[in-house]
């Protein structure tokens, strides 16, 4: 991830917060910029977006960056995908689409969504509906 935080990338991610509606905070607006301050998606987790904020010299914490990208999650501006039931990815890319998780890096990445084919869904238990289906396919060098 880029580790500085220009007045450009600062701008669209004020942006892109404002789209939401959320307040543009000085620590939400850092943390945008680095999400998607140079316009390309990426997957981060929050210790490796924390790591890209310490770099760029924005003054944050660990739990203000959990308590930010839970908060970008509840706009709709991020994605979580979990991995292993524990290992959190934040996804900028809303669309909706399939992850490769590659195992030897412990990496997220899109994997082509015109690729997956799914034929049919489980019926929702009595009183649920289906919220949403993430497809995650693990990888690993063979």
């Amino acid at each position: 991830m880029t580790e500085t935080i220009t007045s450009q990338r600062q701008k669209r991610g004020a942006d892109w917060l404002s789209a939401a509606g959320l307040r543009p905070t000085r620590q939400r607006v850092a943390l945008a910029g680095l999400l998607v301050g140079d316009g390309k998606d990426r997957h981060v987790t929050a210790e490796s977006l924390f790591d890209a904020a310490t770099r760029a010299d924005a003054k944050v914490s660990l739990a203000t960056v959990y308590n930010t990208l839970r908060a970008f999650c509840d706009a709709g501006l991020l994605r979580e995908i979990t991995v292993d039931g524990s290992k959190s990815y934040f996804d900028t890319n809303m669309t909706d689409h399939p992850h490769f998780y590659w195992e030897d890096d412990q990496r997220l990445s899109d994997a082509p969504a015109d690729q997956l084919e799914l034929a049919r869904v489980p019926d929702a238990p009595e009183g649920t509906e289906v919220a949403s289906v993430d497809v995650v396919i693990r990888l690993r060098r063979s």
